[in-house]
């Protein structure tokens, strides 16, 4: 059996056919995702929801051409972003993208909307799709003529599939925010004292489900990127830790129980399961933001203004972590649960401020902000993450930062088995779900 699985990431959409019986990947597609739209605010991060769909199906489109005996079409996506929907299923807004920054913004109290909500235990961060829409409730930014609101992966299934209102897997929706897991529907009770109209809640799908048809072809529920690249990569198995080091820097981990934390989070996964995700906002971008800094060095020094990273791994490879090695926070971008904290070098002699000893330091420090929150997991639930498997660019491509990331985890480190592992994932995702 083939199946096709399409992801609708942030920068780049990917497709992938893979053959079911072997697991194998026999076609993977990735175009790049240049949807974003320019705006007038810094905080606002917004991209062509139209655009996507447009690129998300030409992609689709090749490979059903090559694969036309494929039997199921599985989506995934960025997750806690929405797009506003009508009455006939027609987008009626941008994709509001999960780096949105309103729910950050300070309001009349000097308190932002993330952290009103968390003063009523609501878990939501800025960004996700409640936040986002009661902002846009509070300021009058709700488009006319919205009937309901859904995750980019979710708008995609209905425009293949001509349905007029959204059905969201519940690994979608406890991405927007304000929702319970255990139960899987959203507080519907504190969304109505804070004035939400719940009529434009998506209905919610606890199951794995069938959507509708494209040129024939069963096309399924979407399901939450970080759960469709744990499926890619590890499958169903326990006691293994997904890192992944991307535009953010992430770690999974499957549970049979209901766990959350400052900076856990328990996102549903199906009927009993749970992922345990720990985040950082800054991920791979420390490295990019070292890099950036070395380059504009060169550049001052009259040299010419190249990438600098081949230089940086070798300076990586000639160094080794010692005891009195500069320490380096890369909290650059804040965390989930402190937005407002920064990172910090600390730590500093006149032995170790090298540019070789900046560069561990700054690879450690993006190891150990995973390592933290695992360890938030590990003391809440016992679980402990015996093998480690690597997903994304930032970790595949720096034998240097696996190293570390081995030390630091006391745990041995395998790449995932598809390159594309969401894509993959969601192509998969019937077997396990």
């Amino acid at each position: 059996m083939k199946a096709i699985g399409l992801d609708i990431g942030t920068t780049t959409v990917s497709g992938a056919v893979v053959d079911t019986d072997s697991r194998q990947a026999l076609t993977v597609r990735t175009v790049p995702n240049e949807s974003f739209i320019k705006t007038s605010h810094k905080w606002e991060r917004i991209q062509d929801a139209g655009q996507i769909v447009s690129t998300a199906k030409s992609v689709l489109d090749e490979l059903t051409g090559l694969y036309p005996d494929v039997q199921s079409i599985g989506l995934t996506g960025q997750m806690h972003g929405i797009v506003y929907v009508d009455r006939e299923g027609r987008g009626v807004s941008p994709l509001y993208t999960w780096q949105d920054g309103r729910g950050n913004l300070p309001g009349s109290d000097k308190k932002t909307l993330s952290d009103s909500l968390k003063d009523r235990g609501l878990q939501a961060s800025s960004g996700y799709g409640l936040v986002t829409h009661l902002y846009n409730c509070q300021n009058s930014l709700v488009p006319d003529g919205s009937a309901s609101f859904c995750t980019i992966g979710d708008y995609f299934g209905m425009k293949l599939t001509g349905r007029k209102t959204p059905l969201v897997h519940v690994s979608n929706g406890a991405s927007l925010g304000c929702f319970d897991c255990e139960t899987g529907d959203f507080k519907r009770d504190k969304l109505r004292e804070l004035g939400i109209d719940l009529r434009l809640l998506p209905e919610i799908s606890r199951e794995f489900c069938k959507l509708g048809t494209y040129q024939g072809i069963p096309v399924m529920t979407a399901i939450g990127d970080n759960q469709a690249s744990f499926l890619g990569s590890v499958g169903m198995q326990e006691d293994t830790a997904l890192v992944n080091m991307g535009t953010g820097g992430q770690i999974s981990l499957l549970s049979n129980q209901y766990f959350d934390a400052p900076g856990i989070e328990a996102r549903p996964l199906t009927t009993g399961k749970y992922l345990l995700v720990g985040s950082s906002l800054c991920g791979g971008r420390a490295y990019a933001v070292l890099e950036r800094f070395f380059r504009s060095y060169v550049s001052a020094a009259g040299g010419e203004g190249t990438p600098q990273y081949d230089v940086m791994a070798r300076l990586a490879e000639a160094k080794t972590v010692e005891e009195d090695s500069m320490k380096v926070t890369t909290a650059f971008c804040g965390t989930r649960a402190d937005p407002g904290e920064r990172g910090a070098i600390s730590n500093i002699s006149e032995d170790n401020f090298t540019p070789e000893g900046l560069v561990t330091g700054v690879l450690t420090g993006m190891a150990q902000e995973l390592y933290d929150l695992y360890d938030v997991i590990h003391k809440g639930t016992g679980i402990k993450a015996g093998h480690l498997v690597a997903s994304g660019n930032g970790l595949r491509k720096n034998p240097a930062l696996q190293r570390i990331f081995c030390r630091i985890f006391e745990a041995d480190l395998t790449p995932a088995p598809y390159r594309e592992e969401a894509a993959c994932g969601a192509a998969v995702g019937g077997l396990f779900l």
